[in-house]
């Protein structure tokens, strides 16, 4: 077994950002190659909302034994096994001679990214008592990170590279996070005399848990409309190629990267629910102006406000998690990510149903709607927690 002082806590954190870094190139692959995607294998709205759900089913199977794994076993193999499922699942989506080979790559490269995504979260959450808010939110700096890289380089190389290609230079880059973890020593499991298995059912019913749950349900579900659409969306209203939409995207991801810079910083001056609360609302004004313009440079704009109001939701929420359930963190984080999901399978495949039978532009109205319920939730919790202290 190994001890404490046979950690680093640094080379930890360091695993958990190569993690996390893994989950941002999983959460922006769809959505920057959908265009190419619609374009080579023939599929319509529907069709390609689907690929999200298939995605997303994959991530929830993740969230979902992730947490009970960790506690049991620690968090070492569950996140050398699947960075190696990452790396061959980015490979079948490269390699794909069908749609049906697609969708079962998706889905491996979901299933595998939410169960890393969940791991490195609790990880970190595990090694940073006191300080999980300002941990958190640099941890979800690399998910920014990896998740901005993939449409910069397809926006930068697709006119001279098939994307196909591209995603395989990307899939091949997930070996170096892989031998990284091989050879870290990791913490001995929480629970390895047995999970208590009681106790992790309780968690399911704990109303602030699934509230925070349903909040990352929105919160999950508008991250993947807005990286998985938006490109499509602007190909199709600003009429602009690929490349260039997929270019524009990456103002989303570069605006979420360095707010969650700041908020390491901000978390020290300001209160967190605040900074919960003013995030929800510039998340409005972002995605609302996404919805009513018809220039580039707003819509642009439109898609960095987003960015920047959405980078505090998960990290913050997580930091909640983990202050209330310290004991059973890597099940409590399942369920709130299996939630999250559910928001991610449901949002995504609702907006091409919209989109096929009414228009993109009226789908994503769901966007702001969605995002003002959020806020209300987390104001009622938010009080509720407080007075409870």
């Amino acid at each position: 077994m190994i001890t404490k002082k046979q950690y680093s806590n640094r080379s930890l954190f360091i695993a958990g950002c190569m993690g996390m870094l893994i989950f941002g190139i999983v959460m922006a692959v769809l959505g920057s190659v959908l265009p190419s995607v619609i374009e080579k294998y023939g599929i319509d709205m529907v069709d390609a909302g689907t690929l999200f759900l298939v995605l997303n089913l994959g991530m929830l199977i993740g969230s979902v034994i992730f947490g009970p794994l960790v506690d049991r076993y620690g968090y070492k193999g569950l996140l050398v096994m699947c960075a190696a499922l990452v790396f061959a699942s980015i490979e079948g989506i490269a390699l794909a001679p069908g749609v049906n080979i697609l969708r079962i790559s998706l889905f491996f490269v979901g299933f595998a990214g939410g169960a890393i995504n969940g791991g490195t979260n609790a990880l970190v959450s595990d090694i940073s008592d006191g300080q999980r808010g300002a941990r958190l939110s640099l941890l979800g700096v690399f998910f920014g990170i990896g998740a901005l890289g993939v449409p910069l380089l397809l926006g930068s190389l697709l006119d001279r590279f098939a994307y196909e290609s591209l995603i395989g230079f990307v899939g091949a880059l997930i070996l170096i996070p892989l031998l990284f973890f091989i050879f870290l020593k990791f913490p001995a499991p929480k629970h390895a005399q047995g999970f208590p298995v009681s106790e992790g059912l309780k968690l399911t019913r704990e109303a602030p848990l699934l509230l925070f749950g349903l909040i990352l349900f929105i919160q999950s579900g508008m991250e993947m409309t807005v990286s998985g659409w938006s490109a499509t969306y602007m190909n199709e209203y600003l009429a602009i190629s690929a490349r260039q939409a997929v270019l524009f995207l990456s103002f989303y991801w570069t605006g979420m990267i360095f707010t969650r810079i700041a908020i390491t910083s901000l978390l020290q001056k300001a209160e967190r629910r605040k900074v919960v609360l003013v995030s929800l609302l510039v998340s409005v004004a972002g995605t609302t102006i996404i919805l009513m313009s018809n220039s580039v440079v707003m819509v642009v704009a439109g898609l960095l406000l987003t960015g920047i109001g959405f980078a505090a939701i998960f990290p913050l929420v997580f930091s909640y998690v983990g202050d209330l359930y310290p004991r059973l963190s890597g099940t409590a984080f399942s369920v709130i990510l299996a939630i999250a999901l559910l928001g991610g399978m449901t949002y995504p495949s609702v907006v091409g149903i919209l989109a096929e039978n009414l228009d993109l532009r009226s789908a994503f109205m769901v966007a702001p709607v969605s995002l003002v319920i959020s806020a209300v939730i987390f104001m009622v919790l938010s009080k509720r927690i407080a007075s409870l202290k």
